[in-house]
């Protein structure tokens, strides 16, 4: 079974910055990807960033230059820095995960719980 724990959502007025993180837990044998998706209220879910094991690095065009994501390895952690805040950046984030478990000759993919951001006008 894998966990994944994020925190770090709140409210931030327009321009400000916040920073989440998702911490993977749990018997895998590692991770292949970590990555972060949004899903405002009446929209469908969207793509917001990724990092992969070797730290390569993808991002929706509408965070481009604005949001970072970063990885800790050694805490099975990703940090997504977000910069210049807009209104449109409200939404639930959920971090994703894809681990390689035992046995299992396909990655599997895990979703946290989703950590509210709201940017105030």
């Amino acid at each position: 079974q894998v966990q994944l724990m994020e925190s770090g959502g709140g409210l931030v007025e327009t321009g400000g910055s916040l920073r989440l993180s998702c911490t993977a837990s749990g018997s895998f044998s590692s991770i292949s990807q970590m990555g972060w998706y949004r899903q405002a209220p009446g929209k469908q879910r969207e793509f917001v960033a990724a990092i992969t094991d070797d730290g390569n690095t993808d991002y929706g065009d509408s965070v481009k230059g604005r949001f970072t994501i970063s990885r800790d390895k050694a805490k099975n952690m990703s940090l997504l820095q977000m910069n210049s805040l807009k209104p449109e950046d409200t939404a639930v984030y959920s971090c994703n995960t894809e681990v390689r478990l035992a046995l299992v000759p396909s990655p599997s993919s895990y979703w946290g719980q989703g950590t509210q951001v709201t940017v105030s006008t």
